[in-house]
């Protein structure tokens, strides 16, 4: 059975996931859909049976599509997805969900109505320091967490402004939420406090430079993340986590053991990156109807939208947020 998937957004990471699965046996790309039409046919050319378009009904119309990868920037979500659930099409859509609650809300309660397939590309899940923190945490009293996201700001101008990135935290930190909820479990107050500290370089640029997050978890345990884009480098990002046994110190790189005993290293597994292994989840989920294998569903990815979003809320009113359960 052959997989035909349409790719929508014409930026880095559709590049990424194009190329991914076009290298999977059985899947072909039939379409490019971009809002400018010389980006698409740029990505399309590179795969014999692809056509390029700017208008993703017109793709939907003409394409046989199967599947969908949606890899648009954070104030583009809706419509799109509303469009993908309308016809019935899987799809795996790159995060964050928007730059706000309310539209994968909607989204959201469209899905479940449907019984849709969804996949979302937080790929920290898929790696092997991730699944052996998990494992390990089982048999600790967690006490505490820290989170970190340090770097420096993207060029892109979108990126550089609230209402059309959501800010650092909701685009790029994300991820770490996830992380947490992932391997220490929900989330039920959210406090943070942002700042900005550099003079911008251009007046459009309105996102905050540096962040902290508290969250209180349902477990009991303490976490608070720390972002800053006001580096001239990308420095570091992952959790650590303390525990009455030790620390574990996750990161892309892999896990960390630290205990009294011993210092104890697990290395991602650096042969298949987790950007495949979360499209070889999403795809043979298609093609089976099989779902055990996607770590992160549209209606998990809720969640940490959900937290983001809060913390958001709580910089600006100055006040902690208490999630809806």
């Amino acid at each position: 059975m052959t997989i035909h998937i349409g790719i929508i957004g014409t930026g880095s990471f559709a590049r990424l996931h194009a190329s991914i699965v076009n290298e999977m046996e059985d899947v072909v790309i039939r379409g490019v859909c971009g809002r400018s039409l010389e980006k698409a046919e740029q990505i399309a050319k590179d795969y014999p049976q692809a056509k390029a378009y700017n208008e993703l009904t017109k793709m939907l119309d003409n394409e046989q599509i199967d599947a969908a990868y949606i890899c648009v920037p954070p104030f583009a979500h809706g419509e799109i997805e509303e469009l993908l659930v309308e016809r019935g099409i899987p799809f795996f859509v790159e995060k964050p969900l928007s730059t706000n609650i309310e539209i994968p809300t909607t989204i959201l309660n469209k899905i479940k109505e449907k019984q849709l397939l969804t996949s979302v590309g937080y790929h920290f899940r898929y790696l092997h320091g991730t699944r052996k923190a998990k494992e390990l945490l089982q048999d600790c009293t967690i006490g505490m967490a820290i989170g970190y996201w340090m770097g420096t700001m993207p060029e892109v101008s979108w990126w550089r402004k609230n209402e059309t990135s959501g800010g650092q935290f909701v685009e790029q930190t994300t991820h770490i939420v996830d992380l947490v909820r992932y391997v220490l479990g929900e989330v039920e107050e959210v406090r943070a406090d942002f700042a900005k500290r550099m003079q911008p370089a251009k007046a459009e640029i309105n996102v905050s430079d540096v962040g902290t997050v508290t969250l209180k978890m349902s477990s009991g345990a303490i976490v608070t993340i720390h972002n800053t884009c006001i580096l001239p480098i990308d420095y570091q990002n992952g959790l650590d986590v303390y525990t009455d046994r030790g620390i574990l110190r996750l990161n892309q790189q892999g896990l960390q053991e630290v205990n009294q005993d011993e210092i104890r290293d697990y290395s991602n597994d650096s042969s298949v990156s987790p950007y495949e292994k979360e499209s070889q989840a999403f795809i043979h989920a298609v093609r089976t109807s099989d779902s055990s294998q996607i770590l992160s569903t549209y209606e998990d990815a809720w969640k940490t939208q959900q937290v983001a979003i809060a913390a958001n809320q709580s910089a600006e009113l100055g006040q902690s947020i208490k999630l809806a359960k």
